[in-house]
């Protein structure tokens, strides 16, 4: 079922003409129904959480009673305080709201319903006592009335002094702190590696001051990517030696800067600091000098590296000047990752609000301090292992519906002859096969990553819980099953976007178009190998460049700002940023590039130049042919091995 018979045939006769994409079937069915019956399965579980109550409990939130605020509520049997009436107390106040229990993951506090949340800060009882006469609203258990908060009964049953000033978290009706001082706490809990919790106080400050400028370069990176794409698509002949002289340049200016920078404030300290922040202006040397010497041994690094490579440079010139004629037909595709993130980002958002859904359904349980817990009870509580698969398995789905409707729209550009022939919008007419052909091609793929990924997942959460506890030899084990699961999985999303591009070439099933795909890579060996290493190489100059230069921009700008704090935190924040931008947008280029490959080795298997036969590959690639079967008649006895690599892809079945 799913297979190109007009492709098999053509395989089988010399005398017929070998023509890609004529028939379509629908490949994979019985995995596409699987896919349906398991989003189904989601759906349940959403359907469930919402019908049980947690809905209500997530968003309107409830007290450590089991009443939920803003709504009059039934009682609870042998709990006390349950069953009251919260219609006007809407909003859910913690007595400690800093308290975080890091090990159940949640705050330790005893939560109440309240009218209103404290906009100032109280600092006395008095004050709490004032502000539920005046408000309405009291901060206190329901047990005292206000006129008893600054009796002792009222020990222990009122908030902790002084209390933060609070805002409501919109639509999910929590009073949560405005100060940052009290998020500092929390990240001071998370972070154990920090023993100063200046340092870290100083780190959340330098974020906060340099917010705008971190919004910049932020924006500096994607600008900067664009233009990139530009390039490559104009002048992708020369786009390696550019982009080498480029970083050539960058890794000596920037170096050249930071040691600039370093000497200038090692000698004069004294006009750039503010007197009571010493310790920002040392740390800032030491993290320049850092800088410094980090850049200097990459940029030795890279010219080594450079050296090594700069034979194999030329290799992928070829691909890459076809690539950028690609972009120029189908300017959509740079766009890909935009539609990707935002599906990723959707259903990414829905997975989370199901998962608070399920962590606040089930059945009222009193815990050890006489507060309500809500837990589900029997084969009900596994569901969210069910859920964790579909994070996974859906997620991969959605990149894999990415790779095949790229590879649909290069095949069907690499296929067409004469290019004025292409479809109006490619991309739609490879999202239009996808979806009527080749969603279960996609599902099973999936699924197979996912197959791969889980047990990686579970052996790291297995080895992040007994770290510290294991002898050598399990922690050397644990770590070696991971890293082979990881170069498994690897190896299997380079053969799935293979398969992806096969079956957009002959409409094949998941499993013939990853056994086809697979031969053609192995008969071809050592030019993937060269393609992939010279033009992934090529492509981590372009990130590295576009990570650099907004992290060169970076430097200067923190460096000349009024206010002095430490830099390491915005810095890391922007560059992260900035080469996830540029992943983005290079990935689409290399997945390009690597689907334009399989084309043109599947052209040259089935097609020989001649009369009804003619290569179906531009011009560019014609010469690159040509000129390496000249290279290697000059090459004689030396150049036997690239011949014997460059034979395969000359036959016919």
């Amino acid at each position: 079922m799913g297979c190109c018979s007009s492709a098999s045939s053509a395989a089988q006769s010399s005398k017929r003409e070998w023509k890609p994409l004529e028939d379509r079937s629908c490949t994979d069915i019985p995995w596409l129904l699987l896919f349906i019956l398991f989003c189904i399965g989601m759906g349940f579980i959403c359907g469930f959480s919402v019908a049980t109550g947690a809905a209500a409990r997530l968003v309107s939130g409830y007290d450590s009673y089991g009443n939920i605020c803003g709504q009059k509520n039934a009682e609870l049997e042998a709990i006390p305080n349950s069953g009251m009436d919260h219609t006007h107390r809407k909003y859910v106040f913690f007595l400690d709201p800093c308290n975080l229990d890091l090990i159940n993951r949640k705050i330790k506090s005893v939560a109440l319903c309240v009218a209103a949340c404290p906009r100032q800060e109280l600092k006395t009882i008095s004050d709490v006592q004032k502000f539920a006469e005046m408000n309405g609203s009291a901060l206190c258990s329901y047990d005292l009335k206000p006129s008893e908060y600054a009796s002792s009964k009222a020990k222990g049953l009122c908030p902790k002094l002084p209390v933060p000033a609070s805002a409501p978290i919109p639509f999910f009706h929590r009073c949560a702190p405005v100060n940052i001082s009290c998020y500092a706490k929390f990240a001071e809990a998370l972070i154990t590696f920090v023993s100063d919790n200046s340092v870290l106080h100083r780190l959340i400050s330098g974020v906060m001051t340099s917010k705008e400028i971190i919004l910049g370069l932020c924006l500096l990176s994607l600008v900067l990517s664009m233009i990139l794409m530009v390039i490559i698509r104009y002048i992708s002949r020369i786009l390696v030696w550019i982009l080498t002289f480029l970083l050539i340049l960058g890794s000596l200016g920037g170096t050249g800067v930071l040691w600039w920078l370093y000497a200038k404030q090692r000698k004069s300290p004294k006009e750039t600091v503010i007197p009571d922040q010493p310790q920002v202006a040392e740390a800032n040397l030491r993290a320049l000098l850092i800088y410094a010497i980090s850049a200097t041994v990459f940029t030795v690094i890279l010219f080594l590296v450079m050296l090594v490579m700069r034979k194999r440079v030329a290799l992928t010139i070829a691909l890459f000047h076809v690539a950028g004629k690609v972009f120029i037909h189908l300017p959509l595709l740079v766009f890909q990752p935009f539609w990707t993130f935002f599906a990723l980002v959707l259903f990414w958002v829905y997975w989370i609000m199901t998962l608070l859904f399920l962590g606040t359904a089930g059945s009222a349980v009193q815990n050890e301090q006489g507060f309500v817990e809500f837990k589900m009870s029997g084969p009900l509580q596994y569901m969210w292992w069910y859920h964790v698969v579909g994070l996974i398995w859906i997620s991969e789905f959605i990149l894999a519906c990415q790779q095949m409707t790229v590879a649909g729209a290069v095949v069907t550009y690499y296929f067409t002859r004469d290019k004025r022939n292409l479809p109006f919008t490619p991309i739609l007419a490879s999202v239009n096969r996808l979806i009527r052909y080749h969603l279960g091609t996609v599902a099973k793929g999936s699924f197979i990553i996912t197959l791969v990924k889980i047990p990686r997942m579970i052996l790291m959460y297995i080895h992040s819980q007994l770290k510290g506890k294991e002898n050598a030899c399990a922690r050397c084990v644990l770590k070696s099953c991971i890293c082979c699961l990881w170069c498994l999985e690897k190896c299997l999303n380079y053969l799935n976007q293979n398969a992806y591009t096969a079956t957009a070439i002959n409409s094949t099933n998941f499993c013939t178009s990853a056994k086809d795909a697979f031969v053609i890579l192995v008969e071809n060996a050592l030019r993937v190998a060269a393609i992939n290493t010279v033009g992934d190489f090529m492509l981590f100059l372009g990130k590295v460049l576009i990570v650099c230069s907004t992290g060169l921009a970076g430097v200067m700008l923190l460096n000349y700002q009024q206010d002095y704090t430490v830099w390491v935190l915005p810095l890391i924040i922007v560059c992260l940023f900035a080469f996830l931008v540029a992943h983005c947008f290079l990935s689409i280029y290399e997945m390009v590039v690597d689907v334009l490959f399989l084309c043109f080795a599947v052209d040259t298997k089935y097609n020989d130049g001649s009369p009804g036969r003619e290569f179906y590959m531009d011009k560019v690639l014609m010469e690159f042919v040509e000129n390496s079967r000249k290279a290697m008649k000059e090459a004689g006895k030396g150049g036997a091995a690239d011949a014997r690599e460059l034979k395969p892809m000359l036959r016919r079945r």
